[in-house]
């Protein structure tokens, strides 16, 4: 994720820096100050001028100027109209800067996911932060832990994977549980089913979130339309209310909540340039570089706007982040996403092939709106 060239300002002299100061626009932007000891001072703010002269003003400028108008060397800030372009580029120059603290220093809190450990011998779920490769799936992310519980607990209601956290050695004299006796496992603690019948269930599990609920559900379905067709009409109100209930698990998970195979998007936020928008696409978990995509026609015939955004994704850098910067960039989305300072659109995506430009194109024009 690269982010935009910054504007600089070096001063060789106190009249020159106030110059430089009295020039500046109480904007929306992410700063950095260098001192002559090479240290970093980043910040953001929505008054450039005014933080700036605070920090380095002197105090015929501002009552509240502080100390390091003789310590800098140089300052530079990036414009960033939008909340999530100024938490994308805070957070590239902390990692850049701050290699060691910039999680603290972005305040960056990872969200929680449903995870099916397939590498088990015999799988279970469990709620965690941390994103891993292989060895299962994750499901997420969502807005708190207490939601991804309640997401985890629907589903395995639709299932009978065990919900145990114990390593099972499996025996006859196991005492089992209360959902072994309530038909929600399979017992495989009791020795009533093996690892491989087991593992089939697991998969199924497996199937249901890779596909957000859409395999059980066209399962269900199909059965019905099946029981309807041999006019057993009684099996088939009893195969939709199940069909119903897992309509409902599936609606339950959060907006973001999905599988880290289906992990695309694009964020539409406001620009600070005239009939322009930014946009930030989130590809395979990972943020790409910002799209300045500007609706003014230059030259030459019109270029529709389903066929130019075509144009926009397909140059898009495709290489896969490792999956700890897909879990910081996910955290970014979320603190984002479920703010109460959420000033733009999310369009979220299962795989690239089905980008949605007609939604895309009307977000675009909906952002363009002036403000009410």
């Amino acid at each position: 994720m690269n982010i935009p060239d910054p504007v600089q300002v070096i001063w060789d002299s106190e009249e020159s820096l106030d110059a430089a100061l009295a020039a500046l626009e109480n904007i929306a932007v992410v700063y950095r100050i260098e001192t002559k000891q090479g240290q970093v001072l980043l910040g953001r703010t929505n008054v450039l001028r005014r933080r700036l002269v605070r920090l380095l003003g002197n105090r015929e400028q501002s009552s509240r100027a502080l100390w390091m108008r003789n310590l800098a060397s140089s300052f530079s800030y990036w414009p960033a109209v939008s909340r999530l372009e100024s938490s994308l580029i805070f957070y590239s120059l902390a990692r850049g800067h701050f290699p060691d603290s910039y999680k603290k220093l972005t305040n960056l809190r990872f969200p929680s996911y449903v995870r099916l450990m397939l590498s088990n011998e015999f799988p279970r779920t469990m709620i965690t932060t941390q994103l891993r490769g292989a060895g299962g799936i994750s499901f997420g992310p969502f807005r708190s832990r207490a939601t991804a519980e309640d997401f985890e607990r629907a589903t395995l209601d639709l299932f009978q994977l065990r919900r145990c956290q114990e390593d099972l050695e499996p025996s006859p004299e196991h005492p089992g549980c209360i959902y072994g006796e309530m038909n929600l496992c399979m017992r495989p603690c009791q020795a009533v089913v093996g690892a491989s019948e087991y593992h089939t269930e697991a998969l199924r599990v497996e199937s249901f979130l890779s596909t957000n609920g859409e395999s059980l559900i066209d399962a269900l379905e199909m059965q019905r339309q099946r029981l309807s067709e041999s006019m057993d009409f009684e099996e088939a109100a009893r195969v939709h209310k199940r069909l119903e209930r897992v309509q409902h698990v599936a609606r339950q998970r959060d907006p973001l909540a999905t599988s880290m195979d289906h992990q695309f998007g694009v964020a539409v936020n406001r620009s600070a340039q005239p009939n322009t928008v930014e946009l930030r696409f989130l590809w395979d978990g990972a943020w790409r570089s910002r799209v300045d995509f500007c609706l003014d026609v230059l030259e030459g015939r019109p270029i529709s706007l389903d066929k130019r955004l075509r144009e926009v994704v397909e140059s898009l850098e495709k290489d896969a982040a490792p999956i700890a910067a897909k879990q910081e960039h996910l955290a970014l989305l979320c603190r984002w996403f479920y703010s109460s300072f959420l000033d733009g659109e999310w369009l979220g995506f299962d795989t690239p092939e089905v980008v949605p430009y007609r939604r895309l194109v009307n977000a675009i024009h909906r952002m363009l709106q002036p403000k009410i």
